[in-house]
Formats: C-alpha cells, sequence, structure tokens
C-alpha cells in the first residue's frame, strides 16, 4: 500500500474548494494527508477554513506570499510527506475511485513516474462533451495536444499530465520542482508542459488513464487570464511559457523545426502567419494582436532559454 499525499492550491474560491474537500472525504481510499495550499492575503479563504471541520480530513495548510500556480504547486510539495504525490484544483472534485486508481498504477509498474486522467468539464450545469483517442502528446515538430478533458480508450503513454488531475511517484521527482520561469501571476500556463518532458527526459513514464477521473467547474481567475477571453499580456505569457519548454526539451534537428514552423504556421493559441491570415477573415485585428503577441512571447522564450544556459 502507498502513502498520497494530496495538493489543493486554492485562491479565493472557498466555495470551490469545499466541494473539492468533501470530494477527497468520500474517497474509496483513505486520503493519508491533504495540503491546501492558500496566500497570505486570501482572506476569504482563510475565513472559510476557520469553519471547517479539521476531523472530516487529515488536512493542513500551507501559506505562499508569491503570486501564482507554480509557487504554490512548489510550496504544497515541499510540505509532503506521502510516497505519490497527487495535485488537483480547487475548482474540481475527484470522482470517489480517483485516489484507488492512482495507487493501482503506481503499484503496477516501478517505472511509472507520473499519472494523470480526465477532467469532466463542466459550464455551469452543461458537460462538455467530445472523444479524443490522442490527448497529451508533443507531436514531433512541437505541437502540443492536450486534449485531457476528453480523453478516451485504454491507459497510455503520454507527454504531458494536466494540473487538475496528475500525480507523482515521490522517488521520480526527487529534489524537482516546477519551473519557476514560468510567466503569468495566475495560473501560469504549461506549467505541467515543462514538469512531465523533464521526467520524460530522466527516463520515467507518465500515464494517462481516462477512468481516473475529476469533475471540473472551471472557476473564476483573478489574473490577467480570464479563460476564452483576449488579454495581451495572458497571450504573451502562454506562448512564452510553450515556447521556452520546448526550446529546453527538444533534440536539437526538432527544435530547429519546431522554430521555423511556430514563427510560420503556430496554432490557434499561438499563431504564426499562416494561422493569423487563417483567422483574420473573422477575427480582424484581433488576429493581428495574437501574432505579435505570439511573436514577442516566441522572442522572450528564446531569450529566457539563451540566458538560462
Amino acid at each position: 500500500m502507498l502513502t498520497i499525499s494530496v495538493v489543493i492550491p486554492t485562491y479565493r474560491r472557498p466555495k470551490d474548494l469545499a466541494r473539492c474537500l468533501y470530494a477527497l472525504k468520500k474517497q474509496k481510499v483513505p486520503t493519508y494527508e491533504v495540503l491546501v495550499v492558500v496566500r497570505d492575503t486570501d482572506t476569504e479563504t482563510w475565513t472559510f477554513l476557520q469553519t471547517f471541520n479539521p476531523e472530516l480530513l487529515p488536512m493542513r495548510t500551507v501559506t505562499v506570499n508569491v503570486s501564482g500556480v507554480v509557487a504554490a504547486m512548489n510550496a504544497g510539495m515541499d510540505a509532503t510527506s506521502g510516497d505519490i504525490i497527487a495535485f488537483t484544483d480547487d475548482d474540481a472534485a475527484p470522482h470517489t475511485d480517483w485516489l484507488e486508481r492512482i495507487e493501482a498504477h503506481f503499484l503496477s509498474d516501478s517505472n511509472i513516474g507520473g499519472v494523470g486522467g480526465r477532467d469532466w468539464v463542466y459550464h455551469g450545469t452543461r458537460l462538455e462533451e467530445g472523444e479524443r483517442q490522442v490527448v497529451g502528446q508533443v507531436q514531433w515538430f512541437g505541437r502540443v495536444i492536450g486534449e485531457h478533458h476528453l480523453g478516451v480508450g485504454e491507459p497510455h503513454e503520454v507527454d504531458v499530465l494536466k494540473g487538475v488531475n496528475m500525480s507523482f511517484r515521490r522517488s521520480a521527482i526527487a529534489e524537482m520542482h516546477f519551473d519557476r520561469r514560468m510567466r503569468g501571476n495566475g495560473a501560469q500556463l504549461h506549467f505541467e508542459l515543462a514538469f512531465g518532458l523533464a521526467l520524460k527526459r530522466a527516463g520515467w513514464k507518465l500515464i494517462y488513464d481516462p477512468k481516473i477521473a475529476v469533475d471540473h467547474f472551471p472557476g473564476q481567475r483573478f489574473d490577467e487570464d480570464q479563460r476564452n477571453q483576449f488579454n495581451n499580456l495572458a497571450f504573451f505569457n502562454a506562448v512564452h511559457n510553450e515556447t521556452l519548454v520546448l526550446l529546453e526539451n527538444l533534440p536539437l534537428i526538432r527544435r530547429t523545426v519546431f522554430v521555423f514552423w511556430a514563427i510560420l504556421v503556430g496554432t490557434r493559441d499561438a499563431p504564426g502567419f499562416v494561422q493569423s491570415l487563417r483567422f483574420l477573415p473573422k477575427e480582424g485585428s484581433l488576429a493581428g494582436q495574437k501574432l505579435r503577441a505570439s511573436l514577442r512571447g516566441r522572442r522572450e522564450a528564446w531569450n529566457t532559454w539563451q540566458q538560462s544556459k
């Protein structure tokens, strides 16, 4: 039997956090410890925690005084003592067999360093539907495929897990931390990509199993990244983070191809010239704003990478 520590970064979403904690209470496998990571200035969450019955869960709090999910994840991870460290978000509710299925995978193969699964996304009461066989992959030329919230099929190896539903073997991550160079003061998109690819390079397996599930109710964000709403800084930060990770983890030939592909083609979320032209009829001047933010993000990531060598 393995001991599993659960880390929950939270910020100003006490009702969401309550739902998450009660879901952990209902786990078939007892939770070894729950670490709730709270910002020092988050009075809403601290007030809620004063009323939460500590007998419901073996729960401790960890205080951070730095903004951003990376600082919270690292602080929570450093405070854990379990064999496995599982992460979920405050706006998620793990299914009752979440910990049971996570443990089973780690027990099945000592070469597995990370395990994650599907997050069933709800927009209000509406469940986002769809099915994807391919999730959590980095294609040879650097295009990142996420889609963890729509994954189906049997458990299989992936390149990246999703922060709302991921877990790691303590002996695999050793002294690793989530990359503090990730830009942003809230979500800091693509921090999972850096962590996952580093584990893969070290020879560990990452397993995605759609049956390892959480219900995900995307909560309000309190930074520049407001979900599905263009913000120049948030867009720039996301492109910078993704580009930095890929420059650092792709081998030379793939890295070279990635740089040319990213600038010339790109994706919807990080457009190059071709994608910008594709969306120009529909988005007008917004397509140009996204292209400029994307190119600046790529350039700044290159500078960050060079400075880190």
